[in-house]
Formats: C-alpha cells, structure tokens, sequence
C-alpha cells in the first residue's frame, strides 16, 4: 500500500521518539539552589563534624536549608532561593574560616532512575547556569629567572667538565654572576659561554682577589622566553581545564600578559583556582654525597614532616616538564602514590644519571611558587610590590636499586586528593610561570535564571506563532506539522543532553531560529501535496507524491545551511560556537521530524484509506 510503514520502520520511528522524551526529561528537573564546602587545599577534609558546625551556623542565622550531605571530601546544604543561598554562602565562610571555602553551587534533582541510564540535563552556559570568570596575570620575570636557571645549570656543568673553578651562578635580577679564582679561568669561561650561548651580553670585571664575569640575557631572547611562557601557560591551563571536564570553557589571552579564563557551571571557585593556579611542580636531584662542598649541595626539609632535613645535589636530574602521563594509585601498603610515564628526553637522562648511581637515594622535590602583594615607603610615597617565593619540601627519598628508564612512581603523598590533584597537574603540564589571580567573579545562577527565563519565553511565542501559522494555513495538516514540530524541540533537547552540548544564550537563537525553519520541509510537503491533489491524483496518491518528491528540495535547503554551521562551528568560538551547536543538532532533528515522525503520523491516520476523497490541507 502506498501509504503504509512497514512494522520495523514504525518501531524505529517510535523508538527514536521515546528515546528523546526520555532524553529530554532531565531538563524538565530544575537544580536545587545550594552551597558547598569544600577545604582550601587537598589535605584538608571535610567531615560529619565541620557538617554539624555548618548547620550550627546556619541555625544561629536562622536560614532554614534541607538535605544535608557529605561526598567527594565535600559538603553540601540546599536552599530554595538564591537569596538565602547568598545569605548562607557569607555567614558560612565566616563561620568555618580560611581553611574551608563555600562556595556557590547548583545540586542536580534529576530522578535516580534518569540518571542510572545515563540522562542529565544540558550544560549551561556561563551567560545561562553562571560559573567563575578569572583574569590571570602572568608573572613574566619568574619565567625569565626560571629560565635562567636552566642555563645556570647548563653553564655549571660545562664549566666542571673543563675543570674551570668557579663560585655563584644564581639568577638574580635577570643576570647571572659567577666568580673566578683568576683571570685565566675567568677568560676561559667567558670564551666558553660566549662560543655556546649567544643569548647573553658578557661583562667581565674584578673586585678584589675576585674575578667576575656577569652574564645579561639579551632583549631578544628574553622577549622569547615571555612570550613561550605566555603561550605555554594557555596550553596549560586548557588541559588543565579539560581533566576538570568543564564544558565549553574560554581561555584566550588578553594583552601582553593576561589571561581571561571562563569556567560555565563551577560555582567552587576553591577547586578551580587550586587547580588552574597551582605552579606545583617536582624536581628529580640525588642525595648528596658524604663529601661534597657544600656550593654543590642544598638542604630541604620532608613536605611531612618539616623537622626532617636531608641534603641533595644542586644540579636537577629532571622536572616535571619531562612528564608524559601521571597517574594515581596505590602501593602494596595502600597508601597513594603517583605513576610516572617521562618523555623520550627525559627518560634517556633519568637512565644516563641513575646507571652510575645505583645505591644511592633519588630525591623527589615538590617545588610550589606563591606571591603577595606588600606595601612599603619609597621616598616617603607608598608603594605596592609583589614578593615571590619559592616553598622546596621533600616528598620522597628512595635507594635506586636498578637504572631507572622512563617509568617509575613517587610515594610519600599524604593522600587520595593530593595524590589525584599531583598526577592531574603532572599530566596537564606545569606552568611555565607563575600567574596570579588578578580579578575573580562567580556568576550566580539567579542570573543565569533570568536569562534562561527570557530565552524559555522567547522559543515559547516563537513556537505559538509558528503554531497558529500552520492551523491557520494548512488546517488538520497543520495541526500534524505542530505536532512534529513538538517532537523536533524534545529531539533537540535530548540530543544536547545526550551530547553534552552546552546551551548558551546564542544557542537558545539557534532554538528560535530552528522552530521557524523546521516547518519549512513541512510547508515543501503540502504545498506539493496541494499541487498533486490540483492536478487530479487520487488522495492517497497525492500524499505519497509530496512526500518523495518533496524530499530532493528538502534536503538542499538543510544541506547548505548545516555546511554553514558546521563551518561556523569549526572557526568560531564562544557565542557563534553556541548558536553553531544548536543549529547543527536542529537541522538533522528537523529533517528527520519533517521527514519521518510527519509521514508516520499520516500513515497511522489516514495511510490506506481508498474511501478518502479530500484532504483539510
């Protein structure tokens, strides 16, 4: 028969719908204002009794919450506005102090059921659900002295290899400094560095029995280090926003040494700073021997246990930079520990170092850069500056039993978290200078609910006028393209949460925008219909001809618009991403009501009817 699915096209169709509503269903489940508690640093832990001094809190403010829980090292209260939630927020950071932070959040009531098979709601964007917005600087002479300590290094080396005595070789204020016992040694060094490295402007000067020769990092080279730092810590910190699995992020810079990060949905600001922010890092030395000087050796304290001391080598194996995956897990004492994967370099100079140190220890250092800003009189004016410093702590000392290759793990971590948050950073990379947070705002949901409610309104009339649109037009066959079009917008909705697009506000456009282009296949099917029935074809005939003729001119005009979105996707960023996205997923969902839910529909009702002599079309 002419119009007739056969049963497993019926079944597919139906499938395909009820997938969707189910899909869909999440969104229909709004999220519970709340606030969580979580500690300021992986090694603080949030348990039953800082959840009863919360609640204490809360009590003594008089702001009533609901369903208190504990998960994940975290807390969390629930509210039913925003306006308590932001009370609750402020009395508690004051309540638990510095070393917890409570922070705004949004806590899913999607049913159990939904989310056992997989079923969330949509990501929103931060102009939609809110999140953090951080403006980072980027401390461009660290990465200058940093860098300089390398070549430190290098340089250091050389001259041992040459047998050229020397003293110093620190960074400092952009120079290197290093002091000769003679002014031969002095001339052979200068002849050294200046024959290998052609960064550095060379001085050389006496001061006494002492022969100096100063080395000054030229404009050019040091315009590359900032800008290596620059970029390096982009490519950073966007790993490092992928393994926190933040949907639709942006990280770009801004001017000659900021960078702008956006986090839609992270209402934590604690988690998102420690981890965007931290220049954690380690540094691979071997224990010093019994008898070497004390130039060539330095002296740290255990990370767990600081009135522990030992004395390593000046001169670094590796660091962190060398890392090519890390991992966390557990030792045959279940106490956490780091997998270490290096690169090909830095497996071959792990290998190259330990071959000649079997027996001796290899010490593991964990390398943290922090800042503040300090005033002080200058001439009788105040003036603000920002002090770095460098915290070196010891995490392991073990005995090298065989030569180490390019795997191998570090022990002494204090737990689960700090273990998870060494291997995340590790893996992402450690940054090439430190950055500071130089502006912070956590968007709230109660604005992101005003903009959610004006698009919701917007889809609503444009759905409305559609809808009298075709009754008006195309009488019962209208009221089945309204039908459709009901199927096309649970489709979509479910295809994004399925997805894990994110919903921005161009993309609740790319919403609007698709409701009026969905009705355009069903409008080609009835005008051709029409067309069919004019010209004398029998009805049953007619429908089957608007159906497959109509198709070729259907797929043409979604081609070409889904080849513009798929580009506008591919190119842009942010906003035009967003409008992309929906676009993209509005146009396959369209084609696919216009084209098969619609038919479906006409086949069940009217499909095989040979008593039927005219259509309300």
């Amino acid at each position: 028969m002419l119009n007739k699915y056969p049963l497993w096209k019926n079944l597919l169709v139906s499938a395909v719908v009820l997938l969707g509503i189910i899909y869909a269903l999440p969104n229909l489940f709004p999220d519970d204002y709340a606030v969580q508690i979580s500690g300021s640093s992986a090694s603080v832990s949030v348990d039953e009794a800082l959840l009863d001094e919360a609640r204490e809190a809360l009590d003594e403010a008089d702001i009533e919450y609901r369903d208190p829980s504990l998960g994940d090292g975290t807390a969390m209260l629930r509210f039913d506005a925003s306006d308590a939630q932001l009370r609750a927020r402020s009395e508690l950071q004051e309540a638990l102090g510095s070393e917890y932070v409570a922070a705004l959040s949004l806590a899913a009531t999607t049913p159990d059921w939904l989310r056992s098979i997989g079923a969330t709601p949509m990501n929103l964007g931060l102009d939609l659900r809110g999140g953090v917005h951080f403006l980072m600087q980027v401390d461009m002479e660290a990465a200058v002295d940093r860098r300089l300590d390398v070549y430190a290094s290098e340089i250091k080396r050389q001259l041992r290899e040459e047998r050229i005595r020397y003293r110093g070789g620190d960074a400092e204020e952009g120079q290197l400094e290093f002091v000769f016992p003679s002014e031969s040694a002095r001339d052979d060094a200068a002849s050294l560095v200046n024959s290998e490295y052609d960064q550095f402007r060379s001085n050389t000067r006496s001061d006494g029995e002492d022969y100096i020769l100063e080395l000054t990092l030229n404009q050019q080279s040091a315009s590359e280090i900032r800008d290596y730092a620059l970029n390096q810590n982009l490519t950073t910190l966007r790993n490092r926003v992928n393994e926190l699995g933040v949907a639709e992020p942006l990280i770009q810079q801004q001017g000659s040494d900021r960078i702008v990060v956006q986090l839609p949905g992270v209402q934590d600001t604690a988690e998102a700073k420690r981890v965007l922010g931290s220049t954690a890092n380690l540094e691979f030395r071997l224990e010093a021997r019994s008898d070497a000087s004390s130039a060539r050796t330095e002296t740290f304290p255990f990370r767990n246990n600081p009135d522990r001391t030992a004395e390593l080598e000046r001169d670094v194996i590796i660091t962190g930079d060398n890392v090519a995956d890390a991992n966390q897990s557990f030792d045959e004492n279940g106490q956490p520990q780091v997998n270490i994967t290096l690169d090909g370099p830095g497996g071959s100079m792990m290998q190259d170092v330990t071959r000649d140190a079997v027996g001796r220890q290899l010490g593991v250092l964990f390398i943290e850069h922090s800042s503040e800003e300090v005033e002080r009189q200058v001439d009788g004016e105040t003036v603000t500056e920002r002090v770095r410093e460098t915290e070196r702590s010891i995490i392991s000392l073990a005995t090298i039993r065989s030569t180490l290759g390019s795997n191998f793990r570090v022990t002494g971590l204090e737990n689960v978290a700090e273990a998870s948050e060494l291997a995340l950073l590790l893996r992402a990379g450690a940054l090439a200078a430190p950055i500071y947070f130089v502006e912070e705002r956590t968007i709230g949901p109660s604005l992101g609910q005003q903009n959610i409610d004006s698009g919701i309104n917007s889809v609503i009339l444009g759905f409305i006028l559609v809808a009298l649109t075709m009754l008006v037009i195309y009488k019962a066959f209208g009221l089945l393209a309204n039908v459709a079009l009901m199927v096309n917008l649970t489709l979509l909705v479910g295809a994004m949460s399925v997805l894990g697009a994110t919903l921005t506000l161009p993309g609740i456009a790319g919403i609007v925008l698709t409701v009026g282009m969905a009705v355009d296949a069903n409008v080609l099917i009835f005008e051709r219909i029409k067309e069919e029935l004019r010209e004398g074809l029998p009805v049953q005939s007619a429908i089957n001809a608007g159906f497959s003729r109509a198709f070729v001119s259907i797929f043409d005009a979604n081609v070409t618009t889904f080849l513009v979105a798929g580009i506008l996707f591919a190119v842009g960023t942010g906003p035009v991403k967003g409008f992309a996205v929906t676009l993209l997923i509005g146009i396959l969902t369209s084609m696919f009501t216009a084209l098969m839910v619609s038919r479906a529909i006409v086949n069940v009702s009217i499909g095989g009817r040979s008593d039927l002599k005219a259509l309300s079309i």
